[in-house]
């Protein structure tokens, strides 16, 4: 189970990296992460790392799509976890 947990924690160390890339580039007005990859990237287990990097740089919060989506994804994933983990 330790195993896992480390995946899961470097997925979404990963996820936290790429929307950190993605807004460094939108306040550079350069080449972006497409949104796409960015929910397809949450929706891998990766969703706790792209919720805390949305609060964190304040980035796609205002994006319905992200600010329902993620959260919604995150709640899931850490129910899934919670379930795994006591069952």
């Amino acid at each position: 189970m330790t195993f896992l947990m480390w995946i899961i924690c470097a997925v979404n160390v990963v996820v936290f990296l790429m929307y950190a890339y993605d807004k460094i580039m939108a306040v550079s007005d350069r080449w972006r992460v497409p949104e796409r990859v960015l929910l397809l990237s949450a929706l891998c287990m990766g969703a706790t790392g792209a919720y805390l990097a949305m609060r964190i740089f304040r980035h796609k919060t205002l994006k319905p799509l992200f600010a329902i989506s993620v959260p919604v994804m995150m709640l899931l994933q850490l129910g899934l976890l919670g379930w795994k983990v006591f069952f």
